[in-house]
């Protein structure tokens, strides 16, 4: 244990794993890729939270990252697809371990503090918005842009995009639209709103309690929180939107959904039209229904469908094409196969939801 606490004090590793206080500390530490996460750093965190769990010495857990700009950017996409295009066995280890961890912060008995400074998208939602704690800050960026490289928003998105107020889920599912500082806590999806500055003194703060209990922490939390006046008086982006979102996007279907938006005609309509048409038909169709089903399903039944489909991403077209358009070559200009929803049957998608039998995650 102590080894291993002390290799990881290297400032160069990818992730710092730390004892500091009553808390274990998880710090992601690839500043220059916006601490994405790769498959080394889920092998070291998952088996972390597991022995800090059952420590009677540590408390609580906080995540963060390093380099001011970003909490987690994402999963390492790029390393996945090229593994894909030879057939190696990372498309299935990297999900599934991936899937694993997020399950274990969902399920942590420990109090677990989420500083999500930064951008916190894809995979970083997933190291974040299933524990107890998200504390956002004025630089938060918040994204599930998924449908845009032909994937879908995993990492348990089927569990919470359903869960928040109205249809703001599906709506930032299919759209990936970005949602900055305190929208991020109105919206629902942080906790509490903290100004960045005041980081290092809540961190402080959180690492000199003593023997907390849950409430100790809610109440330290909160009281960083009543005092961060920055955008206080703000509306919440979405709010003059509210009512078309919910009407827009409660239709059955991608297309019923399409058909609302022309009718609907607005600027916020056509604009939302205009970023639906740009994203993978597949993924839309794909999304759309890992919502509607992950509303009344647990978080394990989540994960485990969501698997099944990062498998069905893996064996087709658009991921690839989807990585290449948006994190390769960069022109942004994907070839979608099929490239109209029409084309996309709702045969090819219930084959996507299909178990895997033996190659099913066991959670």
């Amino acid at each position: 244990q102590h080894l291993k606490m002390s290799k990881n004090a290297d400032s160069t590793a990818d992730v710092l794993l730390e004892k500091r206080g009553c808390a274990g500390i998880i710090t992601l530490n690839r500043p220059k890729a916006l601490n994405a996460l790769s498959f080394p750093m889920i092998q070291q965190i998952y088996p972390q939270i597991k022995t800090w769990e059952q420590d009677p010495e540590t408390f609580l857990i906080i995540i963060k990252g390093t380099g001011g700009k970003a909490f987690c950017a994402g999963g390492d996409i790029i390393a996945i697809s090229d593994a894909g295009k030879v057939g190696d066995r990372l498309t299935q280890d990297f999900f599934r371990e991936e899937y694993i961890l997020n399950n274990a912060i969902g399920t942590c008995k420990k109090p677990y503090v989420a500083l999500i400074d930064g951008i916190t998208m894809g995979g970083g939602v997933g190291l974040s918005v299933h524990g107890h704690f998200r504390v956002a800050t004025e630089r938060t960026l918040f994204a599930m842009p998924e449908t845009a490289i032909g994937l879908f928003p995993d990492v348990g998105g089927g569990y919470f995009l359903p869960r928040l107020s109205g249809k703001i889920g599906y709506f930032l599912a299919l759209t990936g639209f970005r949602l900055k500082g305190r929208d991020v806590l109105k919206a629902g999806i942080a906790t509490h709103f903290v100004e960045s500055e005041k980081l290092p003194a809540l961190e402080k703060d959180l690492i000199a309690l003593k023997s907390p209990s849950t409430e100790n922490i809610a109440d330290l939390l909160n009281s960083y929180h009543v005092k961060s006046k920055v955008d206080q008086e703000k509306e919440f982006v979405l709010d003059e939107h509210m009512e078309k979102i919910n009407s827009l996007f409660s239709a059955n279907s991608m297309e019923e959904i399409v058909k609302k938006l022309k009718q609907d005609g607005s600027p916020f309509a056509i604009k939302q039209l205009e970023t639906i048409n740009k994203m993978s038909p597949t993924s839309l169709k794909m999304t759309l229904r890992q919502l509607k089903e992950g509303a009344s399903m647990s978080l394990q039944e989540v994960l485990t469908m969501e698997y099944r489909l990062t498998q069905a991403c893996m064996r087709g077209h658009d991921f690839y094409e989807g990585v290449r358009a948006v994190l390769i070559d960069k022109d942004q200009s994907p070839r979608w196969k099929p490239a109209a929803l029409e084309e996309v049957s709702d045969k090819f998608v219930d084959d996507c939801f299909k178990p895997l039998g033996n190659n099913d995650l066991k959670l």
